[in-house]
């Protein structure tokens, strides 16, 4: 099979190259700005943007594909614009949607479960282009189109060696702040509710499942673990995880969270509060989804491997001192990462941004 991977290079679509990669039968092409990567016998990095127009013709061009599995972000109208040269140019298309899109479900949620876009009274949040109303929108695009030669896959909260959430937060926030100011920081009005967080590689495995099934063309798949955490469990194991390799913190739990006062508040109102469990038996079809990494052996497994070489790929000291309480912490001057950063740090002193 000639597969093409958009994006193909985080948490999950690094994984999947690996798998795919194992047949080799499969012949794959991953689209990345990034240059360090090497071809091997039939996995070759393109180095194009496939967010451009004009570079993203290119690379459909190259082949006929037999699947092209799409990890981009795209705008709504964006997404419009070019699903229909998408779906022409491969046998599956495979959409990246996310689980985030279900509403709140007092029982496991199904893939026909009632959708946020479809049943939020919110109107101020259906003005939005939240992730998850984007998501379920672009949904209804392929759903509404006459081409059914795609396969929306609805991943949850996907976890790696290099990406590790704890609430709303990703690890550039509060592990960064953990290891720079010894601070670990959490609230109790997240940690109370269930999540349902899976390891990349399984969820790798789940988007491989149905690569190429004629049964799954024009179906919707969640792909997550059966064994639900709360979120005080995640907490507990990254603090452990922490001391057990040298690194004590000062634990700080809060009543809510900061972003409640951002515009990140949406995720946390329409999603982390919210307990996720989901039924799985749809994918299990196609995979053993009780086969899949338990939270408590990946969390700690993948923290730990981040720990040994740690690299955090952004910075943004407005956000580190909202995280820390108060845009009037003093942070060491040698901890904040780039000039850019530096300068608006001094800025935000002299109250100037």
């Amino acid at each position: 099979m000639k597969i093409l991977l958009l994006g193909g290079t985080g948490a999950m679509g690094a994984h999947l190259v690996d798998i795919l990669s194992k047949d080799k039968d499969n012949f794959i092409f991953v689209t990345t700005r990034k240059t360090y990567f090497s071809n091997t016998d039939n996995v070759q990095f393109l180095h194009k943007n496939a967010m451009d127009e004009d570079d993203l013709c290119d690379i459909l061009k190259l082949n006929d594909w037999d699947c092209i599995v799409d990890f981009m972000v795209y705008e709504t109208e964006q997404f419009n614009k070019r699903i229909q040269e998408l779906l022409k140019s491969c046998k599956q298309y495979v959409f990246l949607s996310s689980s985030r899109v279900y509403a709140d479900s007092n029982i496991p949620i199904t893939e026909n479960s009632k959708r946020l876009l479809d049943v939020t009274t919110d109107k101020d949040y259906l003005k939005t282009d939240e992730y998850a109303l984007t998501k379920a929108r672009q949904e209804n695009l392929l759903f509404e189109n006459k081409n059914k030669n795609w396969t929306i896959i609805r991943p949850y909260i996907t976890y790696s060696e290099n990406r590790l959430q704890l609430g709303v937060h990703e690890k550039e926030l509060w592990l960064n702040c953990a290891l720079k100011y010894n601070k670990l920081i959490f609230s109790n009005d997240i940690a109370k509710h269930i999540t349902t967080i899976t390891y990349g590689y399984d969820v790798a495995r789940g988007i491989a499942a149905i690569i190429g099934k004629q049964s799954a063309l024009g179906e919707a798949f969640h792909i997550t673990g059966n064994n639900s955490i709360s979120w005080q469990k995640v907490y507990e194991i990254y603090s452990q995880t922490l001391k057990e390799n040298g690194f004590y913190c000062d634990e700080y739990i809060r009543e809510k969270t900061y972003k409640l006062e951002t515009k990140g508040k949406y995720q946390v109102l329409y999603d982390r509060y919210y307990d996720r469990i989901f039924d799985n038996s749809k994918i299990e079809k196609y995979l053993d989804v009780s086969t899949f990494v338990t939270p408590e052996e990946g969390l700690k497994k993948c923290l730990c491997a981040f720990l040994r070489n740690p690299i955090f790929l952004t910075y943004d000291v407005q956000q580190t001192l909202l995280f820390l309480g108060n845009t009037k912490t003093k942070l060491p001057f040698n901890t904040i990462k780039g000039i850019k950063q530096k300068i608006k740090y001094i800025l935000i002193k002299l109250h100037l941004y």
